[in-house]
């Protein structure tokens, strides 16, 4: 059997939910993520890591899931755009990019948005230097970043409030 047709398998945990597939070696994560397990909010953009729309969390870590192939993620947990959301109420970072227009054409939307967990899940009140570090391999190309910028705060704000239920 050629090396490319050869399947290996993998097991991950994605928003929850374990998973055991069988994948090609050169799959990559994204593709994974999108065709294998039909969880389509994580985009492909450019392919070549620029964009970071691609962005999930990998074991809490942001990555780009562009640059990785998913036999590398066997065995980690993973959490894309769709694992934000609970029980029909919108995670405080999704409410916030909705309340304070921090995205225009959504494209871009799921990777400032796990690059937001991710920075958040570790500095719960950043400065804007912060945000604009944790982002920066992010791209946007419609809202100038201010309404960006802003609904990460808003949702820093909203996720250290005791009434949220995330």
């Amino acid at each position: 059997m050629p090396e490319a047709a050869r399947k290996i398998p993998i097991t991950v945990k994605v928003n929850g939910q374990s998973y055991a597939r069988e994948v090609e070696p050169r799959q990559l994560l994204v593709e994974f993520i999108r065709e294998t397990l039909e969880l389509t909010g994580t985009h492909i953009g450019c392919d070549t890591t620029y964009c970071g729309a691609c962005t999930v969390l990998l074991n809490d870590a942001a990555v780009k899931s562009c640059t990785m192939f998913a036999v590398q993620a066997d065995g980690a947990q993973i959490a894309t755009v769709e694992g934000l959301e609970k029980d029909g109420e919108l995670h405080p970072i999704q409410q916030a990019f909705a309340d304070c227009y921090g995205l225009q054409c959504g494209y871009c939307t799921p990777g400032f948005m796990m690059s937001a967990l991710q920075l958040l899940s570790h500095i719960p009140d950043p400065s804007e230097e912060q945000i604009k570090k944790a982002i920066a391999g992010n791209t946007c190309r419609c809202t100038g970043y201010q309404n960006i910028f802003k609904a990460i705060q808003t949702a820093g704000e909203r996720m250290r409030s005791p009434a949220n239920g995330h």
